[in-house]
């Protein structure tokens, strides 16, 4: 195996892992809304996740582990997808959100101000910012 298939590999587990995340979150509240399953499709493509994959993780999403990003910048966009998943039933329940909270810190994010943390986010999400702006918030939100 060469070195960039090595790479390529542990790329596309971090993707799977990332997509199987987000699915859980879908999954919360028992059912995958169609605005939810359009939002999945186009993150599947995004994170290149096969059809088969597709279809593997959406029965199962718990086997492929949260692969916590090493960059805050990556971590933040890994928030940014979730919280516009759970943004997407416009009814954020408490199995939802406390799931966020356990995937949140999966990531990577302090115990100790996730709850801060989901709240910006949430409120982010809620006013419909691009990447950028919910970035730039987040990094900022001390200030």
């Amino acid at each position: 195996m060469s070195f960039s298939d090595l790479f390529d590999s542990e790329f596309k587990q971090r993707n799977k892992g990332h997509f199987s995340a987000i699915v859980r979150v879908a999954l919360a509240d028992g059912i995958v809304s169609n605005e939810e399953k359009s939002f999945l499709d186009k993150l599947a493509t995004k994170l290149e996740i096969s059809t088969s994959e597709y279809e593997e993780i959406l029965e199962n999403p718990t086997i492929h582990p949260i692969n916590p990003p090493y960059l805050y910048s990556q971590r933040l966009e890994r928030l940014y997808d979730l919280a516009r998943m759970v943004h997407v039933d416009h009814q954020l329940g408490d199995k939802q959100e406390t799931l966020l909270k356990k995937i949140a810190i999966g990531l990577g994010f302090t115990p100790s101000n996730v709850n801060y943390i989901i709240g910006k986010a949430l409120s982010l999400v809620d006013k419909k910012v691009d990447f950028d702006t919910f970035a730039y918030e987040m990094q900022n939100m001390h200030k």
